[in-house]
């Protein structure tokens, strides 16, 4: 059975559409991916780009609002961000639930180059997390 896997976060701009584009990239058809905000914020160009440094594409990728997937039975809710957890709506209690606080490369301060590390660094620790996560729970 497709497993149904909701990434949430504050804005669904960054640390959820990376992590939406690795869940998908290595679950394959064990799993439906989506991923929202408690907000939307619209998906950051600097995801977009960090994303196709490593070869997959999310430009396609929308910020949905936790609200538009109210119909969907999740199995598993994952929240990318403490401020997500402490205000995701309530959930039919059958979802499982997993955190990983990543930090949030949008507030990264610095030059260019700095700040497109920052999003490199964060992008590699959503790549470890996601792929571990397939690994154990798929």
């Amino acid at each position: 059975m497709t497993k149904n896997i909701l990434v949430l976060c504050t804005g669904n701009s960054c640390r959820s559409q990376i992590a939406e584009g690795y869940l998908r990239h290595f679950a394959g058809q064990k799993a439906e991916i989506y991923s929202a905000g408690v907000e939307t914020h619209g998906v950051n160009p600097k995801a977009i780009a960090t994303m196709k440094e490593d070869g997959i594409d999310i430009s396609n990728h929308t910020s949905n609002h936790i609200d538009e997937y109210r119909n969907i039975n999740f199995n598993i809710v994952i929240t990318v961000c403490d401020n997500a957890k402490e205000r995701c709506p309530f959930f039919p209690a059958k979802a499982q639930k997993f955190h990983y606080n990543f930090p949030d490369p949008a507030k990264a301060k610095g030059t260019d180059e700095e700040i497109k590390e920052q999003f490199a660094l964060v992008r590699q620790q959503i790549k470890d997390y996601c792929e571990n996560f397939v690994a154990k729970n798929l």
